[in-house]
């Protein structure tokens, strides 16, 4: 008989099933009750009713859990000087679109060699995530992939969905499911619309195609996620940061009967990729947020150990240690500088 199947496929890798990694790995109660109280928390902030900003702040992807895990300890003992005006949770980002080809992240290749040991990859990153929200630190990262929630999104506090992929059903339908409050990029173009129709989807019960715990195929039915905001990271038509991209922003939330709640991405298209403009942004934000923009309830900053990237791949014992692979980052002093700023432009939220 004609082969008609399978005629591209070199190999193919079963999983651990969900529900076999979590028993692996199990979270502890306290684990649950910190998730739980940094997502009600982020919720309040999303909907008006905590005026404190929430900071999303850290390397631009995690690759070496080393230095991620020293990130998460200085940030610790930072954000608790600052939480009665900045709610921080760390960026542990674990996927990585493309737009060619590239290292994707440490759940698709965690050796960093081209291997792809995805099951290891989920391990190393459940075990990252138990590490860091263990130390007191919520956690935030993007969902690239709709299966990868099962196996770590019990350990995460906020979840974005990306520029690549706003548009995409498929994660719109994903994030009406998820236990997280859900953060939309606009697209890479800077076009609104993507962002906005995916909270519109989000909040609305979906049903789509899924896995079990165990494993198996599923038709998931959801309820519908009410925490989303609009992330704006400028496109490929300039920045979008500005007190009238804010406006219209807001305006087009409310024009679909959707509370206004927007996060300002100080990397990116809005600082024109370069790093050392991260910190111009998010003073303008600062700004905006002295004026009265109560709109504005999230930033999300690209922070390292140390400032810039390398380039990748090269041998893993040339790798400079608490330096990106991937976007270049701010390094960790102007990191501290930038959160005590924020702090003292929040006054104007308690008096």
């Amino acid at each position: 008989m004609q082969k008609v199947t399978d005629l591209r496929i070199s190999s193919s890798v079963a999983l651990p099933s969900p529900v076999e990694m979590l028993s692996e790995l199990p979270r502890t109660p306290a684990q649950a009750t910190f998730v739980a109280d940094a997502r009600r928390s982020i919720h309040d902030i999303i909907h008006g009713t905590d005026p404190r900003l929430l900071f999303v702040v850290g390397p631009c992807s995690i690759h070496d859990v080393d230095s991620g895990k020293e990130y998460a300890e200085r940030l610790k003992a930072l954000s608790e000087e600052l939480s009665d005006r900045l709610l921080v949770l760390m960026r542990v980002y674990f996927e990585k679109p493309r737009t060619t080809v590239g290292w994707k992240g440490l759940i698709m290749d965690p050796l960093l060699n081209g291997t792809c040991d995805i099951p290891e990859g989920l391990r190393m990153a459940r075990k990252f995530l138990g590490e860091i929200i263990d130390l007191g630190v919520p956690t935030a990262t993007e969902l690239l992939d709709p299966i990868s929630p099962q196996y770590i999104a019990d350990y995460l506090c906020w979840s974005a969905i990306g520029a690549r992929t706003s548009e995409s059903q498929t994660h719109r339908q994903m994030a009406s499911g998820l236990s997280t409050p859900v953060g939309f990029k606009n697209s890479t173009g800077g076009d609104l619309s993507a962002a906005v129709n995916g909270i519109v989807a989000a909040t609305n019960s979906q049903t789509f195609l899924g896995i079990t715990e165990e494993g198996g195929a599923s038709a998931v039915t959801t309820s519908g996620n009410p925490d989303c905001q609009v992330i704006l990271r400028g496109g490929a038509s300039g920045p979008n940061f500005s007190s009238s991209h804010v406006s219209e922003t807001a305006d087009l939330l409310r024009a679909k009967d959707m509370s206004p709640s927007i996060m300002i991405d100080c990397s990116h298209d809005n600082s024109g990729k370069d790093p050392e403009r991260q910190p111009e942004v998010l003073r303008d934000t600062l700004e905006q947020i002295g004026t009265g923009q109560n709109a504005i309830h999230a930033v999300m900053l690209e922070s390292n150990l140390n400032k810039g990237s390398q380039s990748f791949p090269r041998p893993l014992d040339e790798l400079e240690y608490g330096v990106s692979i991937t976007d270049a980052c701010i390094d960790w002093e102007t990191t501290e500088t930038l959160m005590r700023e924020a702090h003292d432009a929040l006054s104007v939220r308690f008096p």
